[in-house]
């Protein structure tokens, strides 16, 4: 049997297959409430055979959105909406999972085909906030460098969304240190220029995730899963690179986080990424032979044996798809068919299983 197909238990929850959607921003939120096209979006992906499907980045407060239009769980009203796309994920046999985030620095701004521009005061925008009061873009507005009792309120915010992700029917949780976000800011050099308790030394620039990690696992327990997202390097000369990674994954690790999702960059529009078929697949690989924890393999990872070879050659333990997954929703069903693994369909469209 294909290795794609091999079902992976980790901790109480049991993945049918290998194949993971990827979060993916929508931008098609009001107050953050999900809605019906996340109910589509996320449940066809389970219809299509993935076993694991993760929201897109779900914003723990409202200023930790990226932009107006994104996804929330910062209070209890979020629950219900979401929680009715779980039990759907759930009933096609998949496992529901969320990703938690906070966009740091690179919050309030359009969505992406409104122009991705930053939003000001008087556009519905609201104050960043970061480690260091450092812009991504040079000329825009400087976020709020965070107080200790703003990063205390945060790790309680990760907490308390977690608490309402137990609640909602989700499975498994994933905090979101990728991508420039404020975590990743916090982790990285460039971006992290504090003096005190998280800034500094790499111990100290750790040290936030560490305790959003402690909080998250407080309330979802010892029996789900929880990964984290990093950013393996920045792409930037100085800034945080594989050999960080491999030393926090490690430290994750002993902390009871369970995978490292893999991607890399978004930190530092100086960034120099060489975009390629599989770009990202080393630092799985790296991640994984060095420390023994799980990783899930992204970025650029479009057919069924490109998947199949990763996991053949313990590159990753996981396959995490995003815009293959935009392409077809389906991507498991015909990655079954084309490695000769016979599947199971949903009864309603078992009829045109045959080719």
């Amino acid at each position: 049997m294909a290795l794609l197909f091999e079902p992976i238990r980790i901790r109480e929850v049991e993945l049918r297959n290998r194949i993971v959607v990827s979060p993916m921003c929508e931008y098609s939120s009001l107050d953050g409430f999900a809605n019906n096209w996340h109910l589509v979006h996320l449940g066809s992906r389970a219809v299509g055979g993935a076993g694991l499907v993760l929201t897109e980045a779900t914003a723990v407060s409202p200023e930790g959105r990226i932009t107006p239009d994104d996804l929330g769980i910062w209070k209890d009203d979020h629950i219900k909406m979401l929680s009715t796309i779980a039990e759907f994920i759930s009933g096609q046999g998949a496992v529901p999972g969320i990703q938690l985030a906070h966009a740091g620095r690179k919050a309030s701004r359009y969505s992406p085909w409104k122009s991705g521009a930053a939003l000001g005061p008087t556009q519905g925008g609201w104050q960043t906030i970061a480690p260091s009061a450092i812009p991504f873009y040079e000329g825009e507005a400087a976020p709020f460098a965070m107080s200790v009792p703003a990063i205390k309120e945060l790790v309680q915010a990760f907490g308390a969304a977690a608490e309402r992700s137990v609640k909602a029917g989700f499975q498994v949780v994933e905090i979101h240190a990728a991508h420039g976000y404020l975590i990743n800011e916090f982790l990285s050099p460039i971006t992290n220029q504090r003096d005190d308790a998280y800034g500094g030394s790499f111990e100290k620039r750790i040290q936030l995730l560490l305790e959003i990690v402690s909080a998250v696992r407080k309330v979802i327990g010892d029996a789900m899963p929880l990964w984290v997202r990093i950013s393996a390097s920045d792409w930037v000369e100085g800034g945080w690179d594989l050999e960080d990674s491999i030393l926090l994954s490690t430290i994750l690790q002993a902390n009871s986080v369970d995978l490292i999702d893999c991607s890399s960059g978004g930190n530092s529009p100086h960034q120099v990424i060489p975009l390629q078929p599989l770009y990202q697949v080393p630092f799985a690989e790296s991640i994984r032979k060095q420390t023994g924890i799980l990783t899930g393999a992204v970025g650029l990872i479009t057919t069924p044996r490109e998947a199949e070879n990763i996991l053949k050659e313990k590159r990753a333990d996981l396959i995490i798809l995003a815009r293959q997954f935009l392409r077809d929703p389906y991507f498991p069903l015909h990655a079954a068919h084309d490695l000769g693994v016979d599947v199971t369909w949903p009864v309603q469209y078992d009829r045109a299983k045959r080719y």
